[in-house]
């Protein structure tokens, strides 16, 4: 019975989708000169910082790729 009504609904275009036009809070909220000076600092991640062992992955997934290149280049 869940199924016929569930085929139903959907043969009826009851579920219609979302809106055609997405809209945004900020874009709604803000003036177009504010979004444009915002700085987006990349060692400042809303408001997180990248911390030491945050550096040490990154060095050691580069140290990896480099490892892994070189093996497959020396065969």
């Amino acid at each position: 019975a869940d199924y016929n009504q569930l085929g139903f609904n959907l043969r009826s275009n009851i579920f219609q989708g979302g809106p055609l036009e997405s809209r945004s809070l900020m874009k709604d909220s803000y003036t177009p000169d504010i979004i444009q000076k915002a700085i987006r600092d990349p060692k400042n991640w809303h408001g997180r910082r990248t911390d030491e062992l945050g550096k040490w992955h990154q060095k050691n997934i580069l140290n990896l790729n480099l490892q892994k290149a070189l093996g497959d280049k020396s065969g």
